[in-house]
């Protein structure tokens, strides 16, 4: 029985040992770790040694797209995994545990910051990070990167952007803090498992290249992070695109009114006062920058001011014909002969004096006949006048109706040529936003 005691008491503690809780252990481990640990201190063995820092990225969502500030809003899901040669164990000491976690305040991190970066980061407090018995530090989080890009929105709505996040280290050297990729090149460009695509923006892709930047102060390595998004531009077709052509067709229609009509002058205000509550309109939805115009603003544009200038000229045509119109009347130089017939025939000393000078009446009568018929040629010459007058008045309306005409068929053809090279360049556009 004595012999057997002792095996009795180790096979009862060896029950015991695997219903032990671990707590203990895990606060054993943890002050084992910190213990004497300076996290001022680059953690390595051997000082010559670099720290290498393996990133890796994810990109959620993008949120905001400033092109008149020429900044980029993105959420991304960002991780740094590097070694830290002081936080190791022997995880068979430890019951077993292969991984805990740490208040990322207690141990050294790496001073990685993003270059582009122009606003405080908008991410959640994470306080923790995973170490595993190799010393492997994993730190995960969620950011909200606000960055400086150049954004280009001359192909508007058909436009895609190219925006860099570069990652580097802000006193660290090469030889102290070297970067490379957690996962392979090809799967961080082609990985779209967590982006949102409900949104305005569709993400094409996220290249990636490593380089070492140098400066006076020594030689840094970077990586950096391709964000390649592109509109999705079917709501602008809808509402931009489509009414702008229609209201271009309208204007080309109006030239098939006649240049001196009235109507026609009516209806291309109509149309220039739709071009403007358009344009207003518009406005809102085009991007706003002042390194680039929008391609279908400089059109809209264009073709706005063709039609100020059809109707400018339309206004002047009908100005001139009116003046043309105005003829100086002259006086009816019969008038006076009309005046003079009957004071010869009225006058009173006539008749009280020709029985006396014995005057034939026929002489009288001769004399009357002759001013008449002066009257009739005054009359004629004066209407031979107007009637050349008129005719003189209707050739130069003639030539002014030629001239405008001509006019006309021009800005028609320079229209119909705008408006083809306007629908040949969304077209391309579409065509090569289709291929990316």
């Amino acid at each position: 029985f004595l012999f057997r005691w002792p095996c009795l008491i180790t096979q009862r503690s060896s029950t015991r040992d695997p219903q032990r809780p671990r707590n203990a252990t895990l606060h054993r481990l943890t002050r084992h770790l910190l213990l004497n640990y300076n996290k001022g201190v680059r953690p390595v063995r051997n000082w010559s040694k670099a720290t290498t820092v393996y990133l890796d990225l994810f990109v959620h969502a993008v949120l905001d797209v400033d092109t008149q500030n020429q900044k980029l809003t993105t959420s991304i899901w960002f991780r740094q995994t590097w070694k830290d040669e002081y936080l190791t164990w022997n995880s068979s000491l430890y019951d077993g545990i292969r991984e805990i976690s740490l208040p990322l305040s207690t141990i050294w991190s790496p001073d990685i910051i993003i270059n582009e970066l122009v606003d405080v980061n908008r991410s959640p407090d994470l306080p923790y990070v995973y170490l595993n018995a190799a010393g492997l530090i994993k730190n995960h989080k969620p950011v909200q990167v606000v960055s400086a890009c150049h954004l280009e929105t001359y192909a508007f709505p058909f436009d895609a952007q190219n925006c860099s996040l570069t990652f580097s280290s802000i006193l660290h050297t090469v030889e102290d803090v070297d970067l490379a990729f957690w996962r392979s090149r090809e799967d961080i460009q082609n990985d779209q498992t967590l982006f949102l695509e409900d949104g305005e923006w569709e993400l094409l892709s996220v290249p990636s290249h490593p380089w070492v930047l140098h400066t006076e102060m020594g030689r840094f390595a970077q990586i950096q992070f391709n964000v390649v998004i592109r509109r999705r531009p079917l709501l602008y077709v809808v509402s931009l695109l489509i009414p702008s052509l229609f209201l271009m067709l309208i204007d080309l229609a109006s030239f098939f009114l006649p240049p001196n009509c009235g109507t026609r002058i009516t209806f291309k205000t109509s149309v220039l006062v739709g071009y403007t509550v358009f344009k207003v309109n518009m406005s809102d939805q085009l991007p706003v920058t002042a390194a680039s115009t929008p391609l279908i603003g400089v059109f809209f544009t264009v073709c706005m001011a063709l039609l100020v200038l059809s109707l400018s000229k339309s206004i002047l045509l009908v100005k001139f014909l009116h003046l043309g119109r105005r003829h100086p009347w002259r006086e009816r130089p019969g008038s006076q002969a009309a005046s003079h017939g009957r004071q010869c025939r009225y006058r009173p000393g006539w008749v009280f004096w020709a029985p006396r000078a014995h005057l034939n009446c026929s002489l009288v009568e001769h004399a009357l006949l002759s001013a008449t018929m002066e009257k009739i040629l005054a009359e004629l010459l004066w209407i031979g006048s107007q009637l050349r007058a008129l005719e003189g008045a209707s050739q130069l309306e003639v030539q002014w109706l030629r001239l405008c005409y001509r006019l006309d068929r021009l800005l028609f053809w320079v229209y119909v040529l705008t408006l083809g090279v306007y629908a040949v360049t969304l077209c391309s556009l579409w065509v090569v936003w289709s291929s990316q």
